[in-house]
């Protein structure tokens, strides 16, 4: 096959005593007028290897009409109101509702209804304490850079905002909806160049003044760059709390403040725990004491229970103790009855489950039923207390739902269904344990049948960032199966499906683990007969685009095909673009010479050699991206292009997508990438989809 021509470059570094080269590091520069004739010519390419593959009408067919189940999310109460996200089988993306106390039910925000193109996004909104007003946060074109917003609920009117430079903020509503916390990036120009997605910082708003000129500035002042900040106030507006963590790190410092002595613009900030190697936080009950969910001490996870008026760790008593085999994920406190409850969510083997608990000793009482071996999406009860809890709910084939619990009768009913219908496929799934490498016991779900088999199989991970791969409704996932492929998902080290300790198996040093459990994985699909080498796929995207970059480069012979996407593939200088240095406390850096070991000994884009016969290869960016730089892909693509042209393999292939980014996208553009990827796999292990 001729590919683009991509000249190399003779870029050799000297980087802590190593030879590093970089053959393709023009391809960073996305507007060089070079770049950009190489993506047309890799565009072309794409498109004439994959556009006319066969069966791809009717996958995109089927895969559509699974994904006409819609959706909808759990209520969030605020009084008598409610709101809530649905998605219609006609709808590009899901709506924002409320439901008035008259029963009313009223959109709030369509994004379709703001932009047509279906390139605006709502990515994150929060109703105020009475649900009167609702703050909210929009992005156009992918880049996720989330304008903030207020709304009055009853008339529909922009009442504050936009305003900018809001990025992954929360908002901390006060009583009676006149001001908030929320975090902010401080402008490009007070930054050094090339530092404006760092720098955050926590402010007091207040509603009607100008943010820019205004606003109060509470804390971050002089602290870690790459910090991420967290802040929220109790319902009573009592108790004000701060949590600051040094990027993605799986810990965080964290301080409390009782705004009834001290002034909302100065709090008074108390310690809860500081260089503490855990992660911790503190929810402030209506029975006067704090509930500290934590991992201090308890990898999986513990509740435990202090005075507010005294929050040192050696006051802590354990409510809910730690597991030795779940992992708790969530808690709710149901205090309407003669014997208040607490409810747990937990996941065990990546299996979610709630447990209830009495609210005052902790002793277990028994279980809340689910509909099936599946995922719980959140436990939500209402903040003034009663005896109800709401959940999502999802399974492999059971598009997800929202289950109510009564805690006076015990019982779990189906509270509101997807708004669609949908015939889904009858499917075998099954959880198989295997071993890694170093004798670790990790599981894998498995979706499809071993008969007649080998068959065309993919391998998904993602292995990082205590990121926890659980079961879900997925229309692609169920075409393929249904075609007569099979599914494969592995709960790899560096997620979260064990607890804490699973996660750090898997990062920095130990993240070689991920890649071997991944081959492992593979090797136990072939050895029990569900698929062959030439029948298998990876797919991944992300961190998990790393992980089949990685694996494609270590183990070719053991792929016929990837799919990998938005994916970090140079690590030794993946800091330098995007919110990489958020992620050095995941990766390590390699500024360190240990850390840059590490990263180079499995960086995949240093590991391509020519004259390998790689597997089938396909690329998915996304030019707005603002996580993970596009120019990963393009410096793989080139190098895998080079080495499959000498050594046979392939083919190597790009699929560029505008206006959209590493986030949310309409329903017809995640269509369209699913049916360009499944076709693209199927062809290249030999599922037939017509």
């Amino acid at each position: 096959m001729d590919y683009p021509a991509a000249h190399r470059q003779d870029i050799v570094e000297e980087l802590h005593g190593h030879r590093v080269a970089d053959p393709y590091r023009w391809l960073e520069d996305a507007q060089s007028a070079e770049t950009k004739e190489w993506l047309r010519a890799e565009d072309e390419l794409f498109h004439a290897q994959v556009d006319g593959l066969p069966g791809r009408e009717r996958l995109r067919a089927r895969i559509t009409e699974l994904l006409g189940s819609g959706n909808v999310s759990a209520p969030v109460w605020r009084g008598e109101r409610r709101f809530f996200m649905r998605r219609t089988a006609e709808q590009e993306l899901s709506v924002l509702y409320t439901v008035d106390p008259d029963g009313t039910e009223r959109a709030l925000i369509d994004p379709i209804a703001l932009n047509a193109a279906g390139t605006t996004t709502l990515d994150a909104w929060q109703p105020d304490k009475e649900g009167r007003l609702l703050a909210y946060q929009l992005s156009v074109g992918g880049d996720e850079e989330s304008k903030l917003s207020v709304m009055d609920v009853a008339t529909g009117d922009t009442v504050e905002g936009p305003i900018d430079r809001c990025r992954y903020t929360n908002v901390a509503w006060l009583p009676g909806g006149e001001a908030f916390y929320y975090v902010r990036r401080l402008p490009a120009d007070q930054v050094p160049e090339g530092e404006d997605q760092y720098h955050r910082r926590v402010y007091l708003h207040r509603l009607g003044t100008d943010p820019d000129r205004d606003d109060v500035l509470v804390f971050g002042e002089g602290m870690e760059k790459t910090n991420y900040y967290g802040v929220s106030v109790s319902r009573d507006g009592r108790w004000l709390t701060i949590s600051a963590s040094r990027g993605t790190a799986p810990r965080n410092d964290l301080w409390y403040a009782d705004l009834s002595a001290s002034p909302l613009e100065n709090p008074a900030l108390l310690p809860v725990q500081l260089d503490v190697d855990a992660q911790t936080g503190v929810h402030f009950g209506r029975d006067g004491r704090a509930y500290v969910f934590t991992d201090r001490d308890a990898p999986r996870a513990r509740l435990a229970v202090a005075d507010p008026a005294d929050l040192a760790y050696e006051n802590w008593t354990d409510l809910v103790p730690e597991d030795a085999e779940a992992v708790l994920s969530d808690f709710a406190i149901l205090d309407d009855l003669e014997r208040p409850v607490l409810l747990a969510g937990w996941t065990r083997h990546a299996v979610s489950e709630i447990t209830v608990h009495d609210l005052a000793t902790g002793e277990r009482l028994g279980e809340v039923p689910l509909p099936g071996l599946g995922s719980i999406g959140g436990l939500v009860e209402r903040p003034e207390g009663g005896h109800e809890a709401w959940f999502g709910y999802t399974d492999s084939v059971t598009p997800g739902g929202v289950q109510h619990y009564d805690a006076r009768t015990g019982e779990t009913t189906l509270w509101a269904a997807p708004p669609g219908s949908v015939e889904v496929p009858a499917v075998q799934a099954r959880q198989i344990a295997y071993t890694s490498k170093d004798g670790t016991t990790v599981r894998m779900l498995v979706l499809g049948s071993l008969e007649g088999g080998p068959k065309p199989t993919i391998l998904y991970g993602y292995g990082g960032f205590n990121v926890s791969l659980t079961p879900a409704y997925s229309a692609g996932i169920l075409a393929w199966v249904e075609a007569g492929g099979v599914y494969a998902i592995a709960n790899l080290r560096g997620g979260s499906e064990e607890g804490e300790e699973w996660h750090r198996a898997g990062m920095l040093g130990n993240k070689q683990n991920v890649f071997d459990d991944f081959h492992a994985a593979a090797e136990r699909l072939i050895a029990d007969g569900w698929t062959a080498p030439d029948r298998l796929a990876i797919s991944g995207g992300s961190n998990g685009g790393l992980l089949v970059g990685a694996a494609l480069t270590q183990r070719p012979d053991l792929y016929a095909a990837v799919v990998c996407s938005a994916p970090l593939l140079d690590m030794i200088r993946y800091e330098k673009f995007g919110l990489g240095q958020t992620w050095n406390v995941e990766y390590g850096s390699a500024e360190d010479p240990e850390q840059f070991a590490w990263l180079l000994d499995y960086s995949p884009y240093h590991h391509v050699k020519e004259g390998v016969a790689y597997p089938a290869t396909l690329f998915t960016v996304f030019e707005s991206d603002s996580r993970v730089d596009p120019l990963h892909a393009r410096k793989m693509c080139a190098a895998l292009q080079h080495a499959v042209a000498s050594g046979g393999g392939g083919p190597v292939l790009l699929r560029n997508e505008a206006e959209v980014g590493h986030g949310a996208r309409s329903l017809s553009r995640s269509v369209d990438l699913s049916v360009d990827t499944m076709s693209f796999l199927a062809r290249h292990t030999g599922l037939a989809l017509e």
